[in-house]
């Protein structure tokens, strides 16, 4: 399968990242559990947005198994766990994508700022363009991790796509938290958020089971 890691289109205004500190794969299972699990019942409920937010979170922590393994994918392939790697796409595919993407953002998010005018319709455009890109990529990693190592012909290409996706995606999270889920709340009251808060709740239940993505994930947690 072959890959074009440089289409520029998914960079416009990206910015500089570099991540803080690595991760190691087996953790990225229990990091989805974890920001994912029900909120204490003491605790203030949280709103619609910060939970997109929080889910943010959990994407990113993918991203940094993805940015932890370039190195190895360039000095010793034969040293990086292709199955860890496959099932991290699995979860970014499930979670990121499917959840996330499809069925909060560009069912409920976008739709609502591609009306506050030309400027919000140019970022929902570019960010719509990035998760199809990112959907491209995420197809890739599963293909070529898919039996259990990655030959020296992906090894390098797979470290190329790594390094523009974090980079993509970090520009993209940063422009949603800042700029498109502010735009979206104001189009809203108190209570038209609480009760957003909890549809996106229930599409969670519809897609993960009653327990959420907690549940949803025990059977495909990374293991090294």
């Amino acid at each position: 399968m072959t890959f074009d890691p440089n289409r520029r289109n998914l960079l416009r205004h990206s910015i500089a990242w570099s991540a803080a500190g690595a991760i190691a794969i087996p953790m990225i299972g229990r990091a989805f559990a974890e920001e994912t699990k029900p909120s204490d019942p003491k605790e203030p409920e949280v709103t619609a947005t910060e939970d997109l937010m929080r889910e943010h979170g959990v994407i990113r922590r993918a991203l940094l198994v993805y940015h932890e393994v370039i190195p190895r994918l360039r000095q010793k392939p034969g040293s990086v766990n292709a199955a860890a790697l496959q099932q991290t796409a699995s979860l970014f595919r499930n979670f990121g994508e499917d959840y996330h993407e499809r069925m909060l953002e560009e069912a409920h998010i976008f739709p609502t700022v591609r009306k506050h005018g030309p400027e919000f319709l140019k970022y929902v455009d570019i960010l719509t363009e990035q998760h199809n890109r990112g959907r491209q990529i995420t197809d890739y990693v599963l293909a070529v991790t898919k039996n259990g190592k990655i030959s020296s012909l992906h090894a390098n290409p797979l470290a190329d796509v790594f390094e523009s996706f974090v980079l993509m995606y970090e520009n993209h999270a940063a422009r949603e938290d800042t700029i498109v889920f502010p735009a979206w709340k104001k189009n809203f009251s108190d209570k038209q958020l609480d009760e957003i808060s909890d549809q996106f709740e229930d599409i969670e239940h519809k897609m993960f089971g009653k327990d959420g993505f907690e549940e949803a994930e025990k059977p495909n947690g990374c293991r090294s």
